[in-house]
Formats: C-alpha cells, structure tokens, sequence
C-alpha cells in the first residue's frame, strides 16, 4: 500500500476565481480614477490658447473709443449726449438695460479695412465663426489663424451703469464686456471687463 500524500500544491478553483474577481474590482477602480482625472484635467496649451484669444479680443474691444456718437460723426468730438449726434445711426436704446446688439452703424465690420468697427458697443453679440471668418481670424482679414479652427468666440456687452459697483455713473456711462471662449475638450474660459465713459468724447 502507498502512503497518500496530504501535502497539496497550488491553488484551488475557487481561490482563483475569487482572487480575479478582487484583481477587476480593483482594476475598474482605478480606471474610473484615471478617467474622471483625464477629463478633469484638460490638456494645459488648449486652455492656454482659448484664454488668450480671450484676453486678445477683450483687450481689442476695451482699447475702443467709447464715444457718445460713432467716431466717423461729425459731432463725434463734441457731444454730450446721444441725441446731439449728427447721425441717427447710432445705439438706438442707450439708455435701456440689457444685452447691445452692434454694430452702430450696421455697415461695420472688424474684418473690413475702411469700414471697421470703432467704438466699444460695436462688439456687440460679436462671435468668431461669423461675419465672414470661417475661424478665429485677426482685425482686418478673413483669413483664419491656422491651428485654431476648433475655438470659438462670443462677445457680450450690457450697460452696467447704476447699480453696484458704478451705481453713480448713469446706465450708459459703463458697459460691461465679457468675452466666451470655447474649444477642444470641452474647453471654456469667460473673461469679463468694464469700459467707463469717463469724458464726454473719450
């Protein structure tokens, strides 16, 4: 008679499949982490160039006169009001609340040469794609910027006079400019600035 052997080597059935079940249980942990991380963490150049088109067409708009009447009028430099404007073709509600709609004349364009956009309230529901740019495009030309066909740009303007902080400037006399920029990986960055009327013709 042979003598059995007690000693065992290995693992049994069951200890294999309860070990690949902790090992996935794990692993799926892990990639659910990594994931929430990847999408949390948008690539730092596609943030950084979406924040500085923003920061580029906001310092664009706020170096804008923000003049009574448009530039081109002729009572442009003396005005004090809007109705002393020698052309109607300007901001038709001044003193209304609310987003402005530009241009002022409508005729303006930031991409025209000799008719361009000139005061701050031309910037108005301004976007890039739109106006006859396929992109984001410079002052002045229609050509897109190459490498930047996936961002978009919005600009809204209201009147932020009259209330807290500019609550004693009159409801014209402050406008408020935020610019939107969205991209690739869900990419969002808003900027917001104010333009104060400070001189009658500045």
């Amino acid at each position: 008679m042979f003598a059995k052997n007690s000693n065992q080597s290995g693992v049994t059935l069951i200890e294999l499949v309860i070990f690949m079940v902790i090992v996935s249980v794990a692993l799926v942990g892990v990639l659910k982490v990594l994931d929430i991380t990847n999408r949390g963490s948008v690539d730092p150049l596609v943030r950084k160039q979406a924040l500085s088109i923003a920061e580029s067409l906001l310092l664009e708009i706020e170096q804008q006169p923000f003049t009574w009447c448009d530039p081109d009028d002729a009572n442009a430099s003396t005005a004090t009001s809007a109705t002393t404007c020698a052309s109607t073709a300007q901001d038709p509600a001044p003193t209304t609340a609310g987003a402005i709609t530009g241009p002022f004349p409508n005729t303006e364009s930031r991409y025209s040469s000799t008719n361009p956009l000139d005061n701050v309230a031309d910037y108005g529901g301004f976007t890039m794609p739109g106006g006859g740019c396929t992109g984001i495009c410079s002052p002045g030309d229609t050509t897109p910027l190459t490498g930047l066909n996936a961002y978009s740009a919005t600009v809204t303007i209201t009147r932020a006079g009259a209330t807290a902080p500019y609550a004693s400037f009159a409801l014209d006399a402050v406008l408020k400019i935020s610019v939107r920029v969205t991209g690739p990986a869900n990419t969002d960055v808003t900027l917001t600035g104010y333009r104060v009327r400070y001189a009658p013709n500045i």
